[in-house]
């Protein structure tokens, strides 16, 4: 009987890190790594920027004085200048990657 229930727990444990471990979020992980694959090659690696494609710096007194909805703003659906590149929400873009996106920035800026 003990064992039993023993191996009811076990079970029960599995299956719920089986549904919650995929949506769990390590957003720094996650924000870098979005980063690397989508807004380096314009924005560098560093957020430095690439004036020669008129890739903004994110690591910037500009992008400092953003709000965090600003930034997720432009991300999502281009910022004020509708920016089609940055449209990522219509892109199949998670809310959350564009927030783990904006806490990388700010990290950048620091």
């Amino acid at each position: 009987m003990k064992m039993t229930r023993l191996a009811a727990l076990i079970l029960t444990i599995a299956v719920a890190l089986f549904v919650l471990i995929p949506n769990l979020s390590w957003a720094a992980d996650d924000g870098a790594a979005f980063y690397k694959a989508k807004c380096a090659m314009c924005h560098g690696p560093n957020g430095e920027g690439k004036p020669a494609v008129k890739a903004p710096a994110l690591k910037s007194d500009d992008v400092k004085k953003l709000s965090d909805e600003d930034l997720t703003e432009a991300i999502a659906n281009g910022g004020k200048n509708k920016k089609a590149t940055h449209a990522y929400a219509n892109k199949g873009v998670t809310p959350d990657q564009i927030k783990a996106l904006v806490a990388h920035i700010r990290d950048l800026n620091k």
